[in-house]
């Protein structure tokens, strides 16, 4: 166990607070986009949907790599109970938080305002179960994986705490890394693929898409942010800019579009996106840490309030944009126009939320986990 802070990485603070805004721009030209969404505009965007394809296509795989950074540096300041019950409390309560405050009412809201539950009169069952547990996991599902893989860590960084140093990180480069990570998804693929041909139904429950698939599919980048905590030559990696990396990036994204688009469900659709995704995560996860190291690893009063700000603006930014898209979206006719006027009121009123429940000490506890200071 350390008991001495380190200094603090303002960079990686301000890239998952800029990760977890860009939720808002990623929903908003979701009603815009060829994707069919639970509202939607008369005529998709080309743009829009470019635009929400490459947000999706990196978003989260970098999130994670931080997330696994910063949960690892904790894990070696606390004694490892104390770090789970942490943990825990920073990441469950404001999941349980948000599950009775936003999602149930957000399905309520979907009910009654939109087609997308139109067939639940006739669902079994267990049909409504599972999509109630669709809805109200929904756009919270980063928070159960999160709980998951902290649940993991006391088993896996347990071990990385033990390992000895047997290799060389700092002769370790990107296509030692890209291996590495490119082989586990491809793992992934496998698994799934069998859980497709013997147990299809399984990949259409909620419960088990979320707590088992997408937990396996970003545990390697979770486990990568430990790593770049343990070897501080795999984060200069990270931070050092490589030009492969960032053209990389490019052509990574024109195979995932191709893929969104002309890929089937019952084919190859899910396991080419894993390994497109897993390596557009990886091309994103050094232009992301080499730009955002260069250009916001300083202190900055602006910065903070969006870092504090991001996970409650992520938590309600989901039914906000929902309303837009049911009530205003249809009086807009230009798609353009239309999402910077939805980006303008979603973000606008998530703000003004945000202040209001900076000033009432229980929905502060609520929405962040920690006990609020005297």
């Amino acid at each position: 166990m350390s008991t001495a802070k380190p200094e603090r990485e303002y960079f990686l603070d301000s890239i998952r607070a800029c990760l977890m805004l860009l939720g808002v721009p990623f929903h908003v030209s979701l009603i815009y986009s060829t994707q069919k969404w639970a509202v939607n505009s008369q005529e998709a965007s080309l743009w829009l949907t470019v635009l929400n394809d490459f947000i999706h296509a990196f978003r989260m795989q970098v999130f994670f790599v931080i997330s696994g950074y910063f949960s690892y540096m904790l894990y070696l300041r606390y004694e490892p109970q104390r770090w789970l019950k942490v943990r825990m409390e920073r990441v469950g309560i404001p999941l349980l938080t948000a599950v009775p405050l936003i999602t149930l009412p957000q399905f309520f809201m979907l009910r009654a305002l939109s087609d997308k539950m139109a067939d639940w009169d006739s669902l079994t069952l267990y049909g409504k179960f599972n999509n109630l547990m669709w809805e109200l996991i929904s756009h919270l599902w980063f928070l159960v994986v999160l709980v998951i893989l902290t649940a993991l860590g006391m088993v896996t960084f347990n071990r990385l705490r033990r390992q000895q140093h047997h290799l060389d990180y700092s002769r370790i480069g990107w296509g030692k890394v890209t291996l590495g990570i490119m082989g586990y998804a491809l793992l992934w693929d496998i698994f799934r693929r069998a859980v497709f041909t013997f147990f299809p139904a399984l990949l259409m429950d909620g419960l088990f898409s979320i707590m088992v698939m997408q937990t396996l599919l970003f545990l390697p980048f979770f486990m990568l942010g430990a790593l770049a905590w343990k070897h501080p030559a795999l984060k200069q990696l990270f931070v050092r800019f490589n030009p492969v990396m960032c053209f990389g990036a490019i052509l990574v994204f024109i195979a995932y579009s191709l893929n969104q688009r002309y890929s089937s469900g019952d084919g190859w659709l899910y396991e080419l996106d894993a390994l497109i995704t897993t390596l557009m995560g990886l091309c994103m996860l050094n232009v992301c840490f080499s730009f955002g190291h260069r250009m916001l690893n300083a202190h900055s009063p602006r910065i903070m309030y969006l870092v504090n700000a991001s996970l409650f603006i992520y938590l309600v930014h989901h039914p906000l944009t929902l309303l837009y898209g049911i009530f205003i979206t249809p009086l807009i006719g230009n798609n353009t126009l239309g999402f910077f006027v939805g980006l303008a009121l979603v973000f606008g009123v998530a703000f003004l939320l945000y202040e209001i429940h900076l000033r009432i000490p229980l929905l502060r506890f609520l929405f962040s986990g920690k006990a609020q200071k005297k």
